[in-house]
């Protein structure tokens, strides 16, 4: 497959009061982003688990998208700000599989901002495209 035809596979995990209800407003509005992004609702980006990135790597993801409430609107007081810190965490540990860090997103997007999801969805898209397909290191994984 060329470049040019390359379709991302992207795992997006959204906290379930915001940036998931962005997504929707987004589709309800009629907005148009790539088909590409595979949705997991979580009930707040600080629940997401370093294993749920790496294994979406390990399992074919060329991306993956982290989504969470705007800092100091989190439904959970300060789950967005764990986000945070373990995205950074990650973009460490993502090396060592020989996962680029740019693959790895973590975006604040309020209820209200379907289009800044949109948006989101079709610059990571276009990243990911300049970047390829996403080779995981078969060594670090064994």
């Amino acid at each position: 497959m060329s470049e040019q035809n390359f379709q991302p596979t992207i795992v997006a995990f959204l906290c379930n009061w915001c940036t998931f209800t962005a997504a929707d407003l987004a589709g309800t509005s009629r907005l148009t982003y790539p088909p590409n992004v595979k949705i997991i609702r979580m009930m707040c980006s600080g629940m997401v688990d370093p294993k749920f990135v790496l294994k979406a790597f390990l399992e074919g993801a060329d991306g993956v998208l982290i989504g969470g409430c705007w800092p100091g609107d989190c439904h959970y007081i300060n789950g967005n700000l764990k986000a945070r810190r373990r995205t950074a965490l990650m973009h460490e540990v993502l090396g060592r599989f020989g996962i680029d860090k740019d693959r790895l997103w973590l975006r604040w997007v309020a209820a209200s901002e379907g289009n800044m999801f949109a948006e989101t969805v079709k610059t990571l898209t276009e990243k990911l495209r300049e970047l390829g397909p996403c080779k995981v290191s078969q060594q670090a994984v064994a």
